[in-house]
């Protein structure tokens, strides 16, 4: 459930960024290794690799006997900017989720 309220979020917004005043909360990320989530429903795989590619991941998308593989990495430090302590929290945990290193700080 908390993956479709950021997505919606990102989808709703258009970005992953707060606004231009600074942001309360940031949380870092990377990648390093490429990483890959296994997706029978397209729809499905097609919002993940939209979301990662908003946060400026490198992303593939291979599809082969009735499923999605939806390749990613971001081997670079990058820097979402959030409102409040629980979006930045439950961004870090999907990212954690979808095995990146993560950073939170207030």
């Amino acid at each position: 459930m908390r993956f479709l309220l950021l997505v919606l979020l990102v989808a709703a917004t258009g970005t992953l960024t707060a606004s231009p005043v600074a942001a309360d909360e940031t949380v870092r990320y990377r990648l390093v290794k490429w990483k890959a989530k296994h997706i029978h429903d397209t729809k499905k795989a097609d919002k993940i690799a939209e979301t990662l590619e908003k946060l400026q991941c490198e992303v593939e998308k291979l599809e082969h006997n009735g499923h999605i593989d939806v390749r990613y990495r971001c081997p670079e430090w990058k820097v979402l900017e959030l409102n409040t302590h629980d979006e930045a929290h439950q961004w870090e945990s999907w990212l954690k989720q979808y095995g990146f290193e993560t950073e939170h700080k207030h």
